[in-house]
């Protein structure tokens, strides 16, 4: 009897699992998802995010047209505030955010209408080191230079690392950056870089600088100074981890938070509200995407570092960093509050 039972308790739950397929494929059949991302066209993100959407729609059930729209603004907090406020919360706006989105609200939470615990996060193409690189014209050859030349550099704004790196490297280890605002993306920047206008970038994803500036690495038309991770990246050797140059316990714990989300690389969400079942379904399909070889082949042409991770992790990663210790919060926003710097 028992195993009767269970036999059809099995059979109850494949059916559920069918049905439950079935209605995501019904409700996407014909439709057409946005991924919207929080930064400007032409970027690494938005590299990243255009790679994503060409193979995505396959592993989704009923196969809905995918669409890219760019909505910068704020280091991708304009984006993030929309999809979280205005939806739509039907599955059909999915958010591909700057890796500092899930720590705005707390080291720049001016402006910031959003919980990212409460955001579903899909997971994230890969894990990222940033780095610090520099017009070769610059008289700044190695990190130590940093301490005495002031070194103009570009960013987007406040909340990207562009801007929040070296700002923290200024306060932390007494560098001279100086740092321009106004940026709507890495190609302005480099493009200010090529016309003299500014001497480098302070932080920017080193996958964005390979996909959109490859060249210029091989040409030797950049240094790069260092490099910004949790764990030093073995394709960098040689370049200083400023994440190791910190010499005390403080230090670090600042720089770990700040550093936090290089670990959430280049994630996507769903804003709240959105049904359980289409949750699931597009987790599954970004995860199956992940593995998808014909993605992975063009993400390698394109130069793009795939690294997934998933969902659920994704969730961990957030409500940790969301956990940190107030102390460590509060120094850190005060070093990167921008009202605060002459």
């Amino acid at each position: 009897m028992r195993k009767i039972l269970m036999t059809a308790a099995a059979l109850s739950l494949g059916l559920t699992t069918a049905q439950a397929a079935d209605s995501v494929a019904d409700f996407y059949k014909g439709k057409t998802i946005r991924i919207v991302v929080g930064v400007a066209a032409g970027s690494g993100y938005d590299l990243n995010a255009r790679t994503l959407a060409r193979y995505l729609t396959k592993h989704i059930p009923g196969n809905p047209n995918i669409i890219v729209q760019n909505q910068p603004g704020a280091g991708g907090v304009v984006s993030a505030n929309s999809l979280y406020n205005v939806g739509p919360f039907d599955g059909t706006a999915i958010g591909a955010a700057f890796g500092g989105v899930p720590t705005a609200p707390l080291l720049t939470p001016d402006g910031v209408r959003f919980d990212p615990v409460k955001l579903q996060w899909l997971g994230s193409t890969n894990r990222e080191t940033h780095v610090t690189y520099l017009w070769h014209t610059s008289p700044v050859k190695k990190w130590d230079d940093l301490l005495t030349h002031e070194t103009v550099v570009g960013a987007q704004a406040p909340g990207s690392t562009q801007y929040d790196f070296p700002i923290l490297a200024n306060a932390i280890f007494h560098t001279k950056f100086k740092v321009v605002t106004g940026y709507n993306g890495t190609p302005a920047i480099n493009l200010a870089m090529e016309r003299g206008e500014i001497e480098g970038n302070g932080a920017t994803a080193y996958t964005t600088l390979k996909a959109i500036a490859g060249k210029w690495l091989a040409e030797k038309k950049v240094r790069i100074i260092a490099q910004w991770a949790l764990r030093p990246n073995p394709e960098l050797p040689g370049v200083p981890s400023v994440f190791e140059m910190a010499k005390n316990p403080d230090d670090k714990s600042a720089l770990q938070l700040a550093m936090a989300r290089l670990d959430f690389g280049r994630p996507f969400f769903l804003p709240p509200k959105v049904p359980a079942d289409r949750v699931a379904a597009l987790r599954k399909a970004f995860d199956d995407t992940m593995k998808d070889p014909e993605f992975l082949a063009e993400a390698k042409k394109e130069k793009l570092d795939i690294d997934p991770v998933d969902g659920k992790a994704m969730d961990k990663l957030v409500a940790d960093v969301i956990a940190t210790p107030k102390p460590v919060v509060e120094r850190v926003r005060d070093i990167l509050d921008a009202k605060k710097k002459k």
